[in-house]
């Protein structure tokens, strides 16, 4: 067997309410780049389906920037570290690693040479450093502040000058190299949260938590005017990007929008509404050719439309965090890849295109632990907010009358045939018919784990911490336990029939997977023995096939979902907030 990883489903940037969120620019104009946990993700501009993903920081990732150049990227840590890596090979070959001073990584600049490299952040003993990207010399030192310094940029043009912006409200600019500070620049009354140079080096601008934008002589740092007169959004500003000719600008407000900017003037051509909730606050924006982009508190990103500033051209859609769920439904003859995050987020890939959506309305508000589609093309999904959902994929809408009260904290859910629904809880295993509870199993000598309903309705299996799978009869609206049980080699995690109703999988904390053979009295067909700790989950793809997954699958965390398209298309997710999609030959 041969296995090829076909397409990534990156995650979106991980964001953080009140903090900026960096996106860096492929020089040629081909990708952006943003980070979540310990990954940095390429995109794909002009198709953003396409993407990569570096995995080789031990921290979580904060900021990651091109060398014009284009050949390289430096990415920066929580824990101070830059890394510079290559970006002509798949393998993202790691040329340099520094630690220029211990503490979060905030911002990144290249001279235009791609020779110098300068680094701002939460240091203890200092807040930036500037050095050679070959030798990790220095060639000047960042002062002048004092606190955490937010944002830091170099002017691509000679002579070289530096800006930086920082929590104490103020800027810093300085001459070189040696990069040597000259003075400060108290404009602003809240945090300088982005300082950016223009293309051409002749501006620069600053924006701060204070709603405004100022703008400067790029060469001597003299003040020429505030965009917008008093104030140039009536939030804080989190950051700003220059068009290409250096005439405009686009900044990202925590008032929900985003602004376009005609410098020469100084006032504002275009204000993109994002949105009326607290998650379209926006925190993150880049001027890419003739892309704008934007990035929500959501972390959906956003590709501006001038002529239509009320709706943009597309919105990237997808996970931020963690994904613990997953099932996949044909509907129309395509598939779709249904996703549940630490969140609460449910997420909808469509598999032909690539393309991501959600379901509109108030959805789960916690942890989504299970999912599955039934009969009625309804996504049934249980959650840590104590509830059960039924939604319907066609309308992909949410509905409070479609949703089913626990009493204690469902843990896993399976459908079956005529509306039947099992809910494991804590303590309780809930039996529901058409959306409503009927049944109830509680008080019990064991703490029920996972279940499964037969695929004819006639058995409703659930798997126990004791490593037990009790099989009980259903009979109208009641589970009749008539004492029958099978073993596991563990304390169950996971299970499932097949869809004929011929096997029932069990998968237990050992690692082990138990298929037992309905017909014979529920008899052991198999076990599947994992060799190594990387392995997750297995799943029949007929009778008596099994497979694992394939090694490191997901670097960084172990897989947390998978599901077939067809027998030779998998698909993963895992606690990286990503979905990948396999193909396999046999």
């Amino acid at each position: 067997m041969s296995y090829e990883l076909k397409h990534v489903f990156a995650s979106l940037p991980q964001m953080e309410r009140g903090v900026a969120k960096v996106l860096g620019g492929d020089p040629k104009g081909n990708n952006f780049l943003y980070t979540n946990g310990k990954s940095v993700i390429i995109r794909n501009i002009n198709n953003p389906a396409i993407a990569d993903i570096y995995t080789e920081h031990p921290h979580q990732v904060t900021v990651a920037k091109y060398a014009p150049s284009g050949f390289y990227i430096a990415s920066g840590d929580v824990s101070g570290k830059i890394r510079i890596w290559d970006t002509t090979q798949k393998e993202h070959l790691l040329k340099y690693e520094y630690q220029p001073f211990g503490g979060k990584i905030k911002d990144i600049a290249w001279t235009e040479d791609s020779k110098r490299i300068a680094c701002v952040g939460e240091g203890r003993e200092k807040f930036g450093a500037v050095f050679l990207w070959d030798t990790g010399s220095s060639v000047g030192e960042i002062s002048g502040h004092s606190k955490v310094i937010n944002s830091v940029d170099i002017k691509q043009t000679r002579p070289y000058r530096l800006i930086s912006g920082s929590d104490d409200n103020c800027g810093a600019f300085f001459e070189g190299p040696p990069f040597k500070f000259k003075f400060s620049i108290a404009d602003h009354s809240r945090f300088v949260n982005c300082v950016r140079f223009s293309p051409d080096g002749n501006r620069f601008c600053t924006a701060g938590a204070d709603g405004q934008i100022f703008l400067y002589d790029g060469k001597t740092g003299e003040k020429i005017c505030a965009l917008g007169g008093a104030k140039a959004h009536e939030g804080g500003v989190y950051a700003v990007s220059w068009s290409p000719d250096s005439s405009q600008l686009i900044s990202a407000s925590g008032d929900k929008t985003v602004k376009l900017w005609d410098v020469g003037t100084s006032t504002a051509l275009t204000t993109f509404n994002m949105g009326a909730d607290v998650m379209d606050q926006q925190l993150g924006c880049l001027w890419q050719k003739d892309h704008l982009l934007s990035v929500s508190l959501s972390g959906y990103i956003n590709y501006l439309d001038k002529s239509n500033p009320d709706r943009p051209l597309r919105t990237i859609k997808g996970h931020s965090k963690s994904i613990q769920s997953l099932t996949v439904h044909k509907n129309g003859g395509r598939s779709y890849i249904y996703s549940g995050s630490h969140d609460g987020h449910i997420n909808i890939l469509s598999l032909g295109g690539g393309h991501n959506n959600d379901f509109s309305g108030k959805g789960h508000s916690n942890l989504v632990t299970k999912m599955a589609v039934d009969d009625a093309d309804q996504l049934v999904t249980c959650s840590m907010d104590d509830t059960v959902r039924f939604t319907s994929v066609t309308k992909k809408e949410y509905s409070a009358s479609n949703l089913v009260k626990m009493d204690v904290q469902p843990k896993h859910v399976s459908v079956a045939a005529g509306g039947l629904a099992l809910a494991v809880c804590i303590g309780q295993v809930v039996f529901l018919k058409d959306k409503k509870k009927v049944f109830t199993l509680d008080s019990l000598d064991y703490e029920p784990e996972a279940g499964a309903i037969h695929p004819g309705g006639s058995t409703a299996a659930v798997g126990g911490a004791d490593g037990k799978v009790r099989l009980y009869s259903v009979q109208g609206n009641t589970l009749k336990d008539e004492g029958k049980s099978v073993e596991a080699k563990g304390p169950v995690t996971d299970m499932a029939y097949s869809k004929d109703g011929a096997y029932l999988a069990v998968t237990d904390e050992k690692k082990v997977v138990t298929v037992f053979t309905v017909a014979d009295n529920y008899s052991v067909r198999s076990l599947s023995y994992p060799s190594d700790v990387n392995f997750a989950k297995t799943s029949l793809i007929n009778v008596s096939f099994r497979i694992r997954c394939p090694e490191y699958a997901h670097r960084l965390h172990h897989v947390s979902g998978l599901a077939w398209i067809d027998e030779h298309t998998l698909v993963t997710t895992s606690h990286d907030a990503s979905v990948k999609q396999w193909t396999l030959k046999f």
